[in-house]
């Protein structure tokens, strides 16, 4: 298969296109969800095919199919060609790259322990037993634990010389408990809520989960909020949650940073962004000791890969230093609009889809002190978590978010 497409590369060259790539994702998916003590479903899908984009003429052309061989490939190759054409005779402005450094290799993702080997039996067994916790106290009413697993080899070629396959794993597990006294009706999930936690891991992330003892957590803490005083209306001091503060950097931080964003291509589905080009180095986005950086490289982290969907190193840069805006997360095209190199962020949600500048692990940078210290230095104020719901302008300046859980901090104490 590897020569079939190496070949395909040749004729786009041959064609003397201005640059050409060629992504072909070969995706197993397994999902096991277990609700109030029965087995609600237990999928295994598998899906494979290619894409190729063509840029000729100043313009983009992609083409993609799930049948494989010599004619499927040529034909795919040709049409994106003529999709190229098309594309730049209804535009004058002309797209511009810089291909990075050609690449070679094979990749995988860390996995200690491949969760598509751990028989089904044992994996409905966990989830049963983290619902049994949860259904333990008479006010719970419904218990829902889930395990999804995914394992994605990626192959990349392009005319610049790259030769690249991707091998990830990924394991994830999510459980909901939702209790109801009266018409009072709560909900408390773990570790996160939205659907799962995941890591690109095997099946040793699932075990570190210890879904059965945040089972047990979500419970109490469900029960608990169905006697809980509403949260109190107040300017107040307000400590976040890691769980909530991952959401806020990723919708408020990382989606304006998204260059493609930022130049107008994304707005007609996920809106634009007020971190305009003018601002760069120069907006003031928090105080001196606010520091967001975005990291491809860390192991075993859903937003970490060795290459993105262009060839281009996974890497690390800041988006945010000192509390000034520093940095864009871009694109071979994106970043030629700005006269700056790719920082390797453009991603393909499946081989059938051009890849889009889409953030990686955005973090912000740990300051001094502890949590327990952090509350400790409130005089009033609430600790929230878990994220319940949220609403974001198409600009990304304004922001609600509503969460599952809050605690009083009174003197330094939770109460």
């Amino acid at each position: 298969m590897k020569s079939l497409f190496l070949e395909a590369i040749a004729y786009l060259g041959k064609k003397g296109v201005t640059y050409a790539d060629i992504r072909y994702v070969d995706t197993v998916d397994e999902l096991i969800s277990v609700e109030d003590m029965r087995v609600d479903g237990v999928s295994r899908s598998h899906d494979r095919g290619f894409g190729i984009r063509v840029l000729d003429r100043g313009a983009w052309g992609f083409a993609s199919d799930w049948r494989i061989g010599p004619q499927s490939v040529i034909a795919a190759c040709d049409l994106a060609i003529a999709f190229a054409h098309a594309s730049s005779s209804v535009t004058s402005d002309r797209v511009s790259i810089e291909p990075g450094e050609a690449a070679k290799g094979i990749f995988y993702s860390p996995c200690e322990i491949d969760p598509f080997s751990v028989k089904l039996d044992n994996k409905l067994d966990y989830l049963l037993w983290a619902c049994r916790v949860m259904k333990e106290h008479k006010n719970v009413m419904h218990g829902i634990c889930k395990l999804n697993f995914r394992r994605i080899d990626k192959s990349f070629f392009n005319t610049a010389g790259s030769d690249i396959r991707q091998v990830f794993t990924e394991s994830g597990g999510y459980i909901e408990c939702i209790a109801i006294l009266g018409d009072e009706v709560q909900r408390r999930s773990y570790p996160n809520s939205h659907g799962s936690n995941i890591a690109r891991a095997g099946y040793e992330y699932v075990k570190e989960m210890d879904l059965v003892g945040g089972a047990e957590k979500a419970r109490d803490e469900a029960v608990s909020l169905l006697r809980a005083k509403p949260c109190p209306e107040s300017v107040t001091s307000v400590v976040i949650g890691g769980s909530q503060l991952a959401l806020q950097i990723h919708e408020s931080c990382g989606h304006p940073a998204e260059l493609d964003r930022v130049l107008g291509d994304e707005v007609s589905y996920a809106g634009s962004s007020f971190l305009t080009p003018d601002k760069l180095d120069k907006y003031r986005y928090g105080s001196d000791i606010v520091n967001i950086y975005a990291d491809a490289t860390i192991p075993s982290s859903i937003g970490s890969f060795f290459y993105d969907d262009e060839g281009i190193k996974a890497g690390r840069f800041d988006i945010v230093k000192d509390g000034i805006f520093t940095g864009y997360l871009s694109s071979m095209e994106s970043a030629s609009h700005i006269g700056a190199l790719s920082t390797g962020c453009m991603r393909s949600e499946s081989w059938n889809l051009p890849p889009l500048v889409r953030m990686t692990n955005i973090n912000l940078k740990p300051g001094k002190g502890s949590l327990a210290e952090i509350i400790g230095d409130v005089k009033d104020g609430v600790l929230l978590d878990t994220n319940k719901s949220w609403s974001i302008d198409t600009m990304r300046l304004n922001f609600q978010f509503g969460c599952e859980i809050a605690w009083r901090i009174k003197d330094g104490r939770l109460t």
